[in-house]
């Protein structure tokens, strides 16, 4: 690209080494941004990244937890998506931070740091979340393809193979092109799901009351196993590697007055983009609670849920709609676990393949346990498979989110665009709130030997 993209090390900047790549190098700084335009066109240039980072927020595992938490629970749940959502902007604007002022992402910035031990264990936590986050993907897509087409899901499982051609078509189109593509059915699950919600007639005043946390989530070790599923479906760890990457795809002026407005277009990307994962999360709990909770079943799979939301709802096409959404939802979420996959794979070890090849390994190591699981414990089993994967993002969130607030809080590394008092304190909130939630599901499952799924 030029060489003004790349940043030379400094001998007092706090990190121990240099990665001598860009990150995802054949887009980073592809997309320009007009020098002396309005606010309106520089937003615009700016927008993109913000609804890629967006999708990992409404991919299919949310479904299943959001749709389990509100049959069983009401709307009680809806605060935990409220508070989830908020540490997603918070953490999605540092991880936006730091590889707009640094160059690097957070999986360089890691490596970086910290050596090439420390940094290969990292990479398979990382390659795990990511599995398990293609793993939903996959289970989404072909549950979506038997819904709507009838297609067998062990076929439908297979079928969901051929994204990586789609996708590889895609690459080729442009960056822009990508991010156009995600928009489009980010504003179509979200039609989908304002309609859904309208038809099912919440209780409004109910409904707001979910939004305001209460103790009973706490004290209730089911719904706080959900709640832990919640989270782990919303605040997603390959998510923070990838915003760290595409931010770098915008041609902004590697001074520090370029970095600034780098920084304040990219956080408004991202909170715009999250505010609407955040009104369609809520709107799956409120459909659960709406259609499900008010007459007494308890839904957990997303098939289930297919079946009675028409006759419950009362409005024929409701289902058809709901299977829509959800294939949308899963194609989704193929583009950015392929961008993810790569860059912690160039990050972590340096470690350079084919886009193609990478793919095909990725979703092989997902499409090969959901086969198997459906096979063996059929539609019930992909259920529980869908629920746990999300349960392993959560616990693999930790080993991401410590080392962005390490970063971004370090004066060394980050200089005048370190975190301020507040966001530090905010940032390790957050953190700690992950950590003692993480701790608890370990405990409870390993010690009591309960499963909640």
């Amino acid at each position: 690209m030029g060489e003004h993209l790349q940043h030379a090390a400094t001998k007092d900047s706090g990190w121990l080494r240099r990665s001598s790549n860009l990150s995802l190098e054949e887009v980073n700084g592809s997309v320009k941004i007009p020098e002396h335009a309005g606010f309106w066109r520089k937003f615009f240039a700016f927008a993109g990244p913000g609804s890629l980072v967006a999708v990992g927020y409404v991919d299919p595992g949310n479904w299943a937890t959001s749709i389990a938490g509100g049959s069983r629970f009401g709307y009680t749940l809806l605060s935990i998506i409220l508070i989830a959502n908020l540490m997603a902007m918070l953490l999605q604007s540092l991880a936006s931070k730091l590889g707009i002022v640094t160059g690097r992402d957070l999986a360089q910035a890691t490596r970086d740091a910290t050596g090439k031990k420390t940094a290969f264990v990292l990479w398979i936590l990382t390659e795990l979340a990511i599995i398990a986050t293609d793993l939903a993907e996959v289970i989404g897509s072909a549950i979506a393809l038997n819904l709507l087409f009838g297609i067998p899901m062990l076929a439908g499982i297979l079928i969901t193979t051929v994204d990586v051609f789609l996708l590889l078509l895609l690459q080729k189109k442009g960056f822009r092109i990508i991010e156009s593509i995600v928009i489009v059915l980010m504003v179509t699950i979200f039609g989908v799901f304002a309609f859904e919600v309208i038809a099912s007639k919440p209780e409004v005043s109910e409904l707001l009351k979910g939004y305001i946390p209460s103790k009973e989530i706490v004290v209730n070790p089911e719904m706080l196993f959900i709640s832990l599923g919640i989270l782990g479906a919303t605040v997603m760890p390959h998510n923070l590697y990838l915003h760290s990457s595409i931010v770098q795809s915008r041609q902004y002026k590697r001074t520090a007055a370029g970095k600034k407005e780098a920084i304040k277009f990219s956080a408004m990307d991202s909170t715009l983009s999250l505010s609407i994962a955040f009104l369609i999360n809520s709107a799956i709990l409120i459909l659960g609670a709406s259609a499900f909770h008010g007459i007494g079943v308890q839904v957990s799979e997303i098939e289930e849920a297919y079946r009675l939301l028409s006759p419950t709802v009362g409005v024929g096409i409701a289902s058809t709609l709901f299977a829509v959404a959800l294939l949308a939802s899963g194609q989704n979420s193929t583009i950015t676990g392929t961008l993810s996959g790569q860059i912690v794979m160039e990050g972590f070890i340096h470690m350079r393949i084919s886009p193609w090849l990478r793919r095909i390994i990725t979703r092989l190591l997902a499409v090969i346990p959901a086969f198997f699981v459906t096979w063996l414990a059929g539609s019930r089993g992909t259920a529980d498979l869908l629920l746990w994967s999300q349960v392993v993002l959560s616990l693999q969130l930790p080993f991401a989110v410590v080392p962005l607030v390490t970063f971004t809080s370090s004066k060394k590394k980050m200089g005048a665009f370190a975190n301020g008092p507040l966001v530090k304190t905010l940032a390790w909130i957050c953190t700690g709130v992950i950590i003692v939630l993480n701790v608890f599901l370990v405990f409870y499952i390993l010690v009591t030997g309960h499963d909640l799924a």
